[in-house]
């Protein structure tokens, strides 16, 4: 079977079988890596569509410059990004720049991640985490 992946760069929707997800799929229209193995920026233009038209489960982290355990879950972030990116998206969303978002997904601190599927939140966690903690969240979320 195949899925529907939306680019993150474009947003232009791409078919790619399911047993291609793990031979680096780029987008058909603008050639950029669907699943580039690091986190994606989403912005208040982008994300509805993104995260309806991702295909995978997307996990979306809410953080901001100002705020240090943001800083300090950003690069276990990507880290557990380049692991397991062909399983479940990873974008990123800015608050400070974003607010519009943040406020529509009434996120109180940040960092908070929200994992969304088929376009609809699943689940909800705040705070920094460590990758093993990380994973062991998605892992109940039946990500593995």
């Amino acid at each position: 079977s195949q899925m529907e992946l939306a680019c993150p760069h474009c947003l232009a929707i791409n078919r790619v079988p399911d047993d291609r997800l793990s031979n680096a799929p780029k987008c058909g229209q603008c050639g950029t890596p669907l699943l580039p193995g690091k986190p994606v920026d989403l912005t208040t233009d982008s994300f509805d569509r993104f995260i309806a038209k991702a295909g995978l489960p997307v996990l979306v982290d809410f953080w901001a410059g100002w705020c240090g355990p943001c800083k300090m879950m950003a690069p276990v972030f990507q880290q557990v990004a380049a692991e397991m990116g062909t399983r479940v998206r990873f974008a990123k969303v800015d608050t400070e720049a974003h607010p519009q978002v943040s406020m529509r997904h009434h996120i109180k601190g940040i960092p908070s991640l929200i994992l969304f599927r088929d376009g609809v939140e699943a689940a909800r966690i705040s705070g920094a985490m460590e990758a093993h903690a990380l994973k062991r969240w998605l892992a109940s979320q039946g990500i593995q």
